[in-house]
């Protein structure tokens, strides 16, 4: 896809990150995340994240990037994929390219390794990036890259393929400042950590759409949730959030690390082989899973495999 056309897709629908899954040796175990992409590209998501920070981005050598990105790819049937990048300038314009190789049809930019930088250095990092492939690119705006409106205008005058935002600091004055100031010239992305909670205030700030970490292992209950979203059916929203939303956040809240952890656990839950999350990440206990299972549990299909 060309960035115009992946611009057009990430603002079509709910988006997610697939979690990346392991062997019992912590190695990427292809064949049970191509079941579970086979699985999530079934559902209304037009654009799915691979090698994300649900997929655990932060824990991936550089080398498996691709590798995860072209078994993407093969299982989506037509589902759009974007690679998570990032670390420092060469290692994001190496992982840039590496994923556009693989057949990624855009690149989200993570945060940078480590250090905090001035708005020159933002600048500087994202424009490097962006001109080092010819996909579609989306800045991810939180912690130690959190660009201001006045640098992302500048960005987009340089870089054409500059098409998306997404945001996780939950500055809602922030993000719309630069929605006012960017008006169509971007897609913006709600990124908050289960985005859900957030999404009445993003909608409302210009953002159409967000990434539904969810979508991993309750797919058509995220797409419901979406849809009353969007349909402004208030009551609907609110039935879920007490109902299912909330609960999930106290479980995610129990332990650092677990806004991954727990959706790891609702894929193995939902019966896929996705493996432990690697270090410094570590698994929910045996009670919280068991308290993951007994909120999915009403809410459980059956898989057609």
């Amino acid at each position: 896809m060309n960035p115009q056309q992946i611009k057009q897709r990430l603002g079509s629908g709910v988006l997610s990150f697939p979690v990346t899954h392991f062997d019992a040796f912590g190695v990427f175990a292809q064949e049970s995340y191509q079941q579970h992409i086979e699985w999530l590209s079934g559902f209304d998501a037009p654009v799915l994240f691979a090698a994300g920070g649900t997929g655990e981005f932060f824990s991936l050598t550089p080398a498996e990037v691709p590798q995860i990105v072209r078994a993407a790819k093969e299982a989506a049937g037509g589902t759009a994929i974007v690679s998570g990048c990032g670390y420092g300038t060469e290692l994001a314009v190496d992982i840039a390219r590496q994923a556009e190789k693989a057949g990624a049809d855009g690149v989200l930019l993570l945060p940078h390794y480590l250090i905090d930088a001035p708005q020159v250095g933002l600048h500087a990092h994202v424009r490097r990036v962006c001109q080092s492939v010819g996909i579609g690119v989306m800045v991810y705006n939180r912690d130690n890259c959190v660009l201001q409106p006045d640098t992302l205008a500048r960005l987009c005058d340089e870089c054409p393929n500059l098409i998306g935002f997404k945001d996780g600091t939950g500055d809602i004055g922030l993000v719309r400042q630069v929605t006012a100031k960017m008006g169509d010239r971007l897609t913006y992305l709600g990124g908050m950590p289960t985005a859900e909670l957030f999404a009445e205030a993003y909608l409302g700030a210009g953002f159409t759409t967000y990434s539904s970490a969810v979508f991993n292992f309750v797919p058509d209950l995220a797409v419901d949730f979406y849809r009353a979203l969007r349909a402004g059916d208030r009551a609907f929203c609110e039935a879920l959030l007490n109902d299912f939303f909330y609960p999930f956040m106290a479980i995610r809240n129990r332990g650092k690390g677990y806004a991954v952890s727990a959706v790891k656990a609702g894929v193995r839950l939902q019966g896929f082989a996705a493996g432990s999350v690697r270090s410094p990440l570590t698994d929910l206990t045996a009670q919280e899973e068991a308290m993951l299972d007994a909120l999915i549990a009403p809410r459980r299909r059956p898989r057609a495999d």
